[in-house]
């Protein structure tokens, strides 16, 4: 991989805060903008069927380009990097580019979510090229439902075995999203916690969330997480658990009987905006600086055109500087507006 490029790095006290104060330390990356699902609520099968017009592979950042514009966010203040889609495993060799991340310097943590239906066939690979943890989407461990839920595409088998071998190829920690959806999954989710309490795997419920503008989202669809957390406790006491580091998007809980945590990411009842230190990388180059963002800053036009790193660095600086999203604290505010409104997809820019 080319480094024909020096990278300009800016000593830790100028590195870029937003308007609300917020750092830039996680940057996640979209590699791929194809799925092997189809779940309803990010990329349903009746939008995206056979003749949907996805990225060409030229239209994708190459893997030195975004080899380039992380060491440029790194230069910025970035720390950890996770690696997203779409579903990340179909970009073929991305074996090679954590590799190529993970000895980059700076970068302190590489991470993949993934809906591991192909992990078994890479996990160990992966490990072997430097992948430091992974995360995998699993919403439910019951075959019809997450039949549903996949849009048809998978077979529940075929995830589990993709957990296994991340296990025995060490990728540790691992962490399970599930999407708790209200009359859909939800009673499901005890099945989760009883299935991998006491394993090593620790399992992460997210409130389903109105991510892009397919899933007809509505407010009496989302169990909170505080609900969850008391039909969780009454048959497994829990404690809750200091946070990892600040601007941890999970609530963590531990088991009383030390088999393992759980853990709670309530965008909806419990926004966490304040500490929010993540930009997002579309897999044609489109910087963004939030989830629910309706527009981004086209960084592939001026890296094909022969833009410097110190170019590169101050456009990214800059659409930082100006950042102001708190979606989730105003999404009640937001939402009765006149004019809906058009997010971006999260397929599209990862989760």
């Amino acid at each position: 991989m080319s480094t024909e490029h020096n990278v300009v790095t800016l000593p830790s006290a100028a590195h870029p805060r937003d308007t609300l104060g917020r750092p830039l330390r996680d940057l996640r990356i979209s590699v791929m903008d194809r799925c092997n699902f189809r779940c309803p609520y990010c990329m349903p099968k009746e939008t995206f069927h056979d003749n949907y017009r996805f990225l060409k592979s030229t239209e994708r950042l190459s893997f030195e380009e975004i080899y380039r514009l992380t060491r440029v966010f790194v230069g910025l203040g970035v720390r950890k990097v996770r690696l997203t889609g779409g579903e990340p495993l179909l970009r073929p060799n991305l074996s090679e580019l954590i590799g190529e991340l993970t000895a980059l310097e700076g970068v302190q943590d590489v991470a993949l979510t993934t809906n591991a239906v192909l992990l078994g066939q890479h996990a160990a690979e992966l490990k072997a090229n430097g992948l430091h943890r992974i995360t995998v989407s699993l919403d439910t461990l019951d075959p019809a439902i997450f039949k549903r839920m996949s849009g048809g595409f998978a077979e529940l088998d075929r995830v589990l075995e993709g957990i296994q071998a991340a296990v025995q190829a060490d990728l540790t920690p691992i962490k399970l999203n599930a999407v708790i959806e209200r009359g859909l999954n939800d009673h499901t989710a005890l099945d989760l916690v009883d299935r991998f309490r006491g394993t090593g795997i620790i399992v992460r419920f997210i409130e389903y969330m109105d991510v892009g503008n397919r899933n007809h989202w509505s407010l009496d669809r989302v169990v909170p997480s505080r609900e969850l957390l008391q039909r969780i406790g009454e048959r497994w006491p829990l404690h809750a658990v200091q946070e990892n580091y600040r601007g941890e998007v999970a609530e963590r809980y531990a088991f009383d009987d030390g088999s393992g945590e759980v853990g709670f990411i309530s965008s909806v009842t419990n926004p966490f905006c304040g500490d929010c230190s993540r930009a997002r990388l579309s897999s044609e180059g489109v910087f963004y600086t939030c989830l629910f963002a309706n527009a981004g800053l086209d960084l592939r036009t001026p890296l094909r055109d022969g833009s410097s790193d110190g170019q590169l660095l101050d456009l990214i600086r800059n659409h930082w500087q100006q950042r102001g999203d708190r979606y989730s604290e105003l999404r009640s505010t937001l939402r009765s507006g006149e004019q809906p409104l058009r997010k971006i997809e999260m397929y599209y820019i990862g989760g």
